[in-house]
C-alpha cells in the first residue's frame, strides 16, 4: 500500500510541475454554467449516488467531490449538512432547491432515475411503459428555464449498453430511443453492473461498461457531457461482486472510451441492506480512494484533448483487445491503456514521430520500460490497467 500511495503522490507532483498554469485555461466542459460544476481544467467529477449527507466527510476523504441525488430531497437540512462537509450536490429541482437557488452547494439538477425503464404502476399493480423521451425533453426545458445557470443530468438504465434488457418492458430491443432521450439533458449518464450481474448475457463481461459509454458519446454526437456509474458492492447478488481490481478496470475503461465523470453506486441489498456498503468494505474503500486520488492528480491530462492516431496498439492474444487513449500535455505524452478481457496478453505500443531510445514510466507502479523509436511492450494480466508517461 505504501508504494501505491507514493506513486499517486508522484503523479500529482509531476502534473503540478508540468501544468502549474493550467487553471481556467484547461479543457473543461462545464464553462457554460455559471453556478454549475467547477470549470477548472483540473477538476474531474467523482460522484456517489443517493447517499445520506451524514457520510459526506467520509466520502470526501475517499476522493469523492459530488453527491448526486438526495433521498426525499433536497431539504434545507440536507443542504446545510453537505455545506458543512464541503460537498457539492446534484439534486432534484423541488421547491426547496429553488429557494436555495443561490446556494453554491447545488451544482446541478437531475431528472428522476432511469426513465427509460418500465415504470411502476404502484405496489402490486405491475409495470407500465418507460417514460417517453418527449416527456424528458419537456421536463428538461422546464428545469433549464427555471435555472439556466446549472446543468441538468439524466441517468439512464442498462438498456444503454444492453439491448436485451427486459426491464425496459415494451421498449426492450429499441436502442433508437436513446438518441431522443439524450436531447433532454446536458449531462447523459447510465448504469450497468456486469461483475454483480445475474444474467449470463452480461455477467462478468466488464466491457459492457465501455460499450455503454461509447454509445452515449455516439448518441450525443459528442456534443454533450457523458458520465457513467461504477459498481463497487454486491448490489443484489449474494454470490458475486466486483473485485477492487475490476473496479479500477471499469473506471479506466470508462475514461478511455469517453466518460468525463464517474458515479459510484454503493448500495447493497445482499446479504442485508446497507446504504453505504462501500464505507464498510475496507479493501474496496482503499482501492476506490487510491483510484480517485490518481484521477484527481491526472485530471488536467484527462481533460485535455485526446490525440487520435498518436499511438497504435497490438495484442499478442487476439481474444484480449487493449483499449488506449493518448494525450499530449505540457510537453509530455500520456497513454492510458486497459485490458478489455479477463485473460493475459502482451501489448505492443507504437507511437508516431518518436525516434531514439527512451524510458517509459508506468505511473503508480514504480517501474519503467525501455522503448525504442516510440515502440515498447508491456504485459497485461486479466483486467489490467497501465498508465504510461513519456517525457520528451
Amino acid at each position: 500500500m505504501r508504494r501505491k500511495i507514493i506513486g499517486v503522490v508522484c503523479v500529482a507532483i509531476v502534473v503540478s510541475i508540468l501544468g502549474a498554469a493550467y487553471g481556467q485555461s484547461g479543457a473543461s466542459p462545464y464553462t457554460k454554467w455559471e453556478r454549475g460544476l467547477s470549470a477548472d481544467g483540473g477538476f474531474f467529477p467523482i460522484c456517489v449516488w443517493l447517499q445520506s449527507p451524514r457520510n459526506a466527510r467520509k466520502y470526501k476523504e475517499a476522493g469523492i467531490n459530488t453527491y448526486i441525488g438526495l433521498w426525499k430531497g433536497p431539504t434545507a437540512e440536507q443542504l446545510a449538512e453537505l455545506k458543512r462537509a464541503g460537498m457539492k450536490v446534484i439534486c432534484g429541482q423541488n421547491k426547496v432547491g429553488l429557494v436555495h437557488i443561490d446556494d453554491p452547494t447545488i451544482v446541478g439538477w437531475m431528472h428522476g432515475d432511469e426513465p427509460d425503464n418500465a415504470q411502476s404502476l404502484g405496489q402490486g399493480k405491475g409495470y407500465g411503459p418507460p417514460i417517453q423521451p418527449e416527456k424528458i425533453i419537456e421536463d428538461y426545458k422546464r428545469i433549464a428555464a427555471a435555472d439556466p445557470s446549472r446543468p441538468v443530468v439524466l441517468n439512464l438504465g442498462q438498456g444503454v449498453a444492453w439491448d436485451g434488457w427486459h426491464g425496459r418492458g415494451v421498449r426492450t430491443n429499441h436502442p433508437e430511443d436513446y438518441a431522443e432521450y439524450v436531447k433532454g439533458c446536458d449531462i447523459a449518464s447510465f448504469d450497468i453492473y456486469p461483475a454483480a450481474h445475474s444474467r449470463p448475457a452480461v455477467a462478468g463481461k466488464l466491457w459492457y461498461v465501455a460499450g455503454g459509454v461509447e454509445r452515449l458519446v455516439k448518441w450525443t454526437e459528442g456534443r454533450k457531457v457523458v458520465w457513467n456509474c461504477i459498481e463497487c458492492t454486491r448490489i443484489n447478488n449474494p454470490k458475486a461482486k466486483a473485485t477492487p481490481h475490476q473496479v479500477r478496470c471499469e473506471v479506466w475503461m470508462s475514461i478511455v472510451h469517453g466518460s468525463m465523470g464517474l458515479i459510484y453506486f454503493v448500495h447493497e441489498w445482499q446479504p442485508r441492506f446497507n446504504e453505504s456498503a462501500l464505507l464498510s468494505d475496507a479493501a474496496m474503500l482503499s482501492e476506490v480512494t487510491a483510484i480517485n486520488k490518481q484521477i484527481a492528480a491526472l485530471a488536467p491530462v484527462i481533460n485535455s484533448p485526446t490525440v487520435e492516431g498518436l499511438v497504435a496498439v497490438t495484442s499478442s492474444n487476439s481474444d484480449v483487445p487493449i483499449a488506449v487513449m493518448a494525450k499530449r500535455y505540457a510537453g509530455a505524452i500520456y497513454i492510458f491503456a486497459v485490458s478489455m478481457r479477463g485473460a493475459e496478453t502482451t501489448a505492443t505500443f507504437a507511437m508516431q514521430g518518436i525516434n531514439g531510445r527512451g524510458a517509459v514510466e508506468v505511473l503508480s507502479e514504480d517501474r519503467r520500460i525501455n522503448g525504442k523509436d516510440g515502440v515498447f511492450n508491456d504485459m497485461f494480466k486479466a483486467w489490467d490497467v497501465h498508465l504510461y508517461l513519456l517525457e520528451k
